[in-house]
């Protein structure tokens, strides 16, 4: 079963049903990478095999009956350790497990259970969400499998989440973007993600950064396998049947390329990676359009000073569980103690900003399907270049810049691979759509992953630990 990491999951779970694969040994497959990298990922906070193989067992079972529960039967999955999976404790990357009650699952995570995709375990994650390069003062920072000499950033706040698909553990991987927390390690490791629109799929049980900014997110090694387990999760929210509709190439499309904020100084390497792309896409029929994106600089300059996700966070915790906030990792407590200063008007103020700023970005889809960008500006730091607290904000501001927009403006997005930059790190390259577009916006990118193919590849391609 070596070769599995050349099936896509529509082809697997072709084959649980058909007989010649058993979800059994699907699950021992993610095991045995699991336990060969582990020790030198450390994707994970709290590993769950034994029990995943017991439920890969069962699904078997009803399978030869004929019971199908749905397309997730039998897909390994690893779930960031912001939401509550039963059995399992949840610490949301802090130095000690929450209450017994963020451990119930909420319906996105039942959508998973109901369905028996067995859950490998909790994935790493920035304390509380809060920073989108992967680092974690308590538990480390998962290592980004592409490089092999130097320990660098996963990507975060879903830092464990882009490892375990290139580690081969998992085969989805649920996560939250906040500001880029699904894009941004998928974009480092030449993974895929969907970034859903703020409402599109329930928070119920999940820890929360921003009440207003979250959104659940799902990683996947392609946009194929993307597709799978959003028609599976969608179906099962809505109790009926959700397909992604197909294209039939890209003429009359039109994508949009920004010529303002975006490529500010973005890597070189990274730049030409992602025009090589764009070239691609029009020369398969896609028109490119030159467009300008209102209000970046005002919102993305209200998210460096805080956004919502600081003064909201600290709410949560002064609400929730106050004891918390004097054992935050440092880089994450300046900024929960620092919100506590924040005026209501200003609160107010930013929250009308990105109103403003999500009403008047319709104009835009008027003009065009989607945008391109780049999904990161710089490649993946190492992780020993970010000790400075001065380094590491700055890190963490350049990570987020890109990605950020989509969500202070409310809207969906996708990150899928389109090479590497100069150190040999995966390239993203950023599809956005208008809000509650994601199956517009998964046809689109389904479409652009055809024409460009996967030059990279987390399995297969990522060097093997």
């Amino acid at each position: 079963m070596d070769n599995l990491h050349t099936l896509d999951l529509p082809t697997i779970a072709q084959r649980l049903r058909g007989g010649a694969l058993t979800a059994q040994q699907l699950m021992e497959s993610c095991i045995a990478h699991y336990e060969r990298s582990e020790t030198a990922l450390n994707a994970y906070k709290t590993w769950d095999g034994a029990r995943a193989l017991e439920v890969a067992k069962a699904a078997d079972t009803l399978l030869k009956g004929n019971y199908d529960l749905g397309p997730l039967m039998g897909i390994p999955t690893s779930v960031k350790d912001l939401f509550g999976v039963p059995g399992l404790p949840t610490f949301a990357g802090s130095s000690a497990a929450l209450p017994e009650q963020f451990s119930q699952a909420g319906r996105l995570v039942q959508a998973f259970i109901d369905q028996l995709s067995p859950i490998t375990g909790k994935s790493h994650t920035v304390e509380f969400a809060f920073g989108g390069i992967g680092m974690n003062g308590h538990w480390g920072a998962p290592r980004n499998p592409w490089d092999t000499q130097v320990h660098r950033i996963p990507g975060g706040s879903s830092s464990g989440a882009g490892v375990s698909l290139c580690q081969g553990s998992a085969w989805l991987a649920l996560g939250t973007d906040t500001a880029g927390s699904v894009r941004i390690p998928a974009s480092f490791t030449g993974t895929t993600a969907l970034k859903t629109t703020e409402g599109r799929w329930p928070k119920d049980h999940t820890v929360p950064l921003s009440t207003t900014l979250d959104t659940p997110g799902l990683l996947a090694r392609t946009i194929t396998d993307l597709i799978f387990g959003f028609e599976a999760i969608e179906s099962q929210l809505q109790n009926r049947p959700v397909r992604v509709p197909r294209l039939h190439g890209l003429a009359g499309v039109r994508l949009g390329v920004p010529e303002n904020f975006f490529w500010d100084g973005v890597d070189a390497s990274i730049a030409e990676q992602v025009e090589q792309a764009m070239r691609a896409l029009e020369q398969a029929g896609a028109t490119l359009v030159p467009i300008t994106i209102p209000n970046c600089d005002e919102a993305y300059a209200a998210f460096q000073a805080g956004g919502l996700g600081a003064p909201e966070l600290s709410d949560f915790l002064l609400r929730n569980m106050p004891d918390k906030i004097q054992h935050l990792d440092p880089l994450v407590k300046i900024r929960v103690e620092g919100a506590e200063q924040l005026s209501a008007i200003e609160y107010l103020r930013r929250i009308a900003l990105f109103r403003q700023a999500s009403e008047e970005i319709n104009t835009v889809f008027e003009q065009v399907d989607a945008w391109l960008n780049p999904t990161l500006l710089t490649t993946a730091a190492a992780v020993d270049d970010l000790a400075d607290t001065e380094q590491y904000r700055q890190a963490n501001m350049q990570v987020l810049r890109n990605p950020s927009i989509a969500n202070l403006m409310h809207l969906c997005a996708v990150s899928l691979p389109v090479g590497k930059d100069s150190l040999g790190i995966p390239v993203g390259l950023q599809i956005t759509a208008g809000a509650h577009q994601e199956e517009k916006l998964l046809a689109l990118s389904l479409q652009c992953e055809q024409v460009l193919g996967t030059a990279v590849q987390c399995l297969g391609q990522c060097p093997q630990w």
